[in-house]
């Protein structure tokens, strides 16, 4: 069957999406006469003129995102034989919503969230739930009606606190544009003989060591965790890790990593070590089969709980 590449935008109404997606729908480098069922799954007040596209094959269809199913979804893509999927998803939905109704041959190509700078943070202190489930899937973040030399900090730490690698563009009022070159440097050296990871600092130690593991490939790692036993591969093997938030209460997750230690079987599930180990970067199943950090302990001792219990990325 053949894969149909979705394009996502996502953001709160009046973010500037819809202008986005009729400019990139305008121009001959992404139109160039592929058949496009355009989604709109939230009506603002700018409208889609599909006379401007130099090809006509675009399909607009208006959905309910909270009511479309994959059979519905699939068949639009048929209705109109398309070849890819532009979707303006809902602001005030979850984007996993949508995700979790894509028919299986639906792939999602990129996803841009658009966030108007003049409303964003006030949003992200009222509904960040809602806010952070953008930010963390979003390949890139376009921050548009800016005023020229206005601080972008206050922007650029949000994002990061969501991830590390998504792109982030600053749109001005005059009309430039600038990408985000800000650099975060780790709170730990990762240059070190052993790397300290410090309690405040597990979450990013986990979701870099995550998203880069090759990076930490080799080296030695020592920090606070609880354990936690695997369903799987019990035998000589556990999962260290932390409870992370990544906004409030509600998203609170167990963040552990695999672990070979000849005594897990020992440990007391939930209790609180001090863990060295060598990390390696490896095909793990654990990871859904793609590269992980993968510990091999060095030392386990028992340790107080760290403080904070709960991690965070701020």
């Amino acid at each position: 069957m053949r894969v149909i590449p979705v394009y996502v935008f996502t953001g709160f109404l009046d973010a500037g999406k819809t202008k986005f997606i009729q400019e990139t729908l305008c121009d001959p480098r992404f139109n160039a006469g592929e058949r496009t069922l355009l989604l709109i799954c939230e009506e603002g007040d700018e409208e889609y003129d599909i006379s401007a596209y130099p090809h006509q094959n675009v399909y607009l269809e208006v959905v309910d995102q909270t009511a479309i199913t994959p059979e519905q979804l699939l068949s639009l893509q048929k209705k109109h034989k398309a070849e890819r999927v532009v979707a303006e998803l809902n602001g005030m939905q979850f984007v996993s919503s949508f995700y979790g109704k894509l028919p299986e041959n639906w792939e999602v190509a990129q996803e841009v969230m658009f966030a108007d700078s003049t409303t964003f943070l006030s949003y992200n202190a009222n509904m960040r739930n809602l806010m952070m489930d953008k930010l963390m899937g979003a390949q890139m973040v376009v921050f548009n009606r800016l005023k020229p030399g206005a601080d972008v900090m206050p922007y650029h730490k949000i994002v990061r606190a969501a991830s590390r690698s998504t792109d982030i563009l600053y749109d001005y009022l005059d009309g430039s544009t600038q990408f985000d070159e800000i650099e975060d440097p780790l709170p730990f050296d990762i240059n070190a003989s052993v790397i300290e990871i410090e309690d405040r600092d597990y979450a990013l130690w986990y979701r870099d060591a995550s998203e880069e593991p090759q990076k930490y490939h080799g080296k030695t790692v020592i920090f606070k965790a609880q354990v936690a036993k695997l369903r799987r591969f019990k035998e000589n093997m556990f999962a260290p890790g932390r409870f992370v938030m990544t906004c409030c209460e509600d998203d609170i997750q167990f963040c552990g990593v695999p672990c070979k230690f000849p005594g897990a079987e020992k440990l007391e599930p939930r209790s609180w070590i001090r863990v060295e180990a060598t990390v390696s970067a490896e095909v793990h199943t654990l990871f859904g089969d793609t590269m992980g950090p993968v510990l091999t302990a060095v030392s386990i001792k028992p340790a107080a709980p760290a403080v904070p219990d709960v991690a965070t990325f701020m």
